[in-house]
């Protein structure tokens, strides 16, 4: 290799790593950030007399916010970079929990929490962060490079729970907003480094289609349908769970501050469990690893509900859980990429993650509306098991095959 080569060589693979570093920041900020929401139901319901299900609908709004815009903040970012859309997201994100933090009505909460954080959550994760490192690495590296973004990201769930529950206890519900409204604003502008790769050549796998043409092609693909009705589960079980784990154990009668302790270990296996999702999806074919991946939740989760809680129960519950919780994005974006290429990755992805955002709004909301209609969380814990399985059996039979440009018909006269 020549001097110059090397150099080259030296210099793209810094920018990679820089990549990978500012989008597992970006990620952990906005991740762990949403993370800690279901801290803030007890505390809303019993201090300011809203009532459990205007909370949860708040929090699942966003979810449905999110997924909503998503494919949007995905073609923007494929059109514009990524810069643009992380800094207007972070900045939206921030007055979303501002404006919660000094809500006078429930509409007000709803406002910020549901609608401004749904917006600002979907320009600062997945949909666009994953779409910008995707650019940066080979084919070969790509579901590797995401696994670490979404192990990095997963860092903030571990430190913001913690931080978020620390203030809280000291300082009261809003200031302990504004705190993360401030880490928010910190990452905003680390989308910058992640537009350093953005121009990358396409390959032969990722022909220069036009996004209507892609589209369509993607509605028209099996595997890619299968893929976005699985994805439904996967926001399903882990808003549900998010959400609603701090109030069920203390309904268990478990300590008060294990739903915390709970939710930072979710975010502390997740670490490994993204990487070794990463890991897992370049050696095998990502569609099974997604399949076991569903199965192994599914018997967490019914065999955590029926067994007797007791804080080793939980621990390995939340730990297991973390394995499991966030490895589902990095193959399930990955599989996108090896079927459609990176070019509308943002948006293909977006559209698929849509489906995941009203699984997520459901989870979250329902188990508020069956917990106040039947003073248990029983029937959502059933749900969640039942539909793992069939996410586990919709992922199998997925054709991984990339698909090419179709071949225009010669119109009579054409050579």
């Amino acid at each position: 290799m020549s001097t110059a080569s090397r150099s080259s060589f030296v210099f793209s693979q810094r920018h990679v790593t820089l990549a990978i570093v500012a989008g597992a920041l970006v990620l952990s900020a906005a991740m762990g950030v949403r993370q800690t929401f279901g801290l803030f139901i007890n505390p809303f319901s019993f201090d300011r007399g809203l009532p459990v299900t205007l909370i949860a609908f708040a929090i699942a709004l966003h979810n449905l916010v999110w997924g909503f815009t998503q494919p949007f903040a995905g073609a923007a970012a494929d059109r514009y970079g990524a810069a643009p859309v992380v800094a207007f997201g972070g900045a939206t994100y921030a007055a979303g929990l501002a404006l919660t933090a000094f809500a006078p009505a429930g509409w007000v909460m709803v406002l910020g929490l549901g609608v401004f954080v749904g917006v600002g959550i979907s320009c600062t994760t997945f949909g666009v962060v994953l779409t910008a490192v995707s650019r940066a690495v080979s084919e070969e590296r790509r579901s590797m490079a995401m696994g670490l973004v979404s192990a990095g990201g997963s860092l903030g769930q571990v430190l913001m729970i913690p931080l978020a529950q620390t203030i809280r206890e000291s300082s009261g519900v809003s200031a302990s907003l504004l705190a993360l409204a401030l880490v928010l604003l910190a990452v905003a502008p680390l989308g910058i480094v992640l537009d350093r790769q953005r121009a990358v050549a396409p390959t032969a796998h990722d022909p220069a289609m036009s996004l209507a043409d892609t589209l369509g092609q993607a509605r028209r693909h099996r595997g890619y349908r299968l893929l976005t009705i699985g994805f439904f589960t996967c926001g399903f079980q882990l808003a549900f769970i998010a959400t609603h784990l701090p109030g069920y154990l203390l309904l268990c009668h478990m300590p008060a501050g294990l739903g915390a302790t709970a939710l930072a270990l979710i975010g502390l296996f997740n670490m490994a469990g993204s990487w070794g999702c990463g890991w897992l999806g370049g050696r095998f074919r990502q569609q099974h690893v997604l399949g076991w991946l569903y199965l192994i939740r599914s018997a967490a989760i019914g065999a955590f509900f029926v067994l007797p809680k007791t804080t080793a129960s939980v621990t390995i519950f939340a730990a297991v859980m973390g394995l499991t919780w966030l490895g589902t994005v990095p193959l399930t974006s990955g599989l996108v990429a090896k079927v459609f290429g990176t070019r509308h990755l943002g948006t293909l992805f977006g559209v698929c993650f849509m489906s995941h955002q009203v699984g997520s709004f459901l989870g979250a909301w329902l188990g508020g509306f069956v917990f106040d209609v039947t003073g248990s969380y029983s029937l959502i814990w059933e749900a969640t098991v039942v539909a793992g399985v069939a996410a586990a059996l919709l992922h199998f039979p997925i054709d991984d095959t990339s698909v090419s440009m179709p071949l225009r018909v010669a119109a009579p006269g054409e050579a």
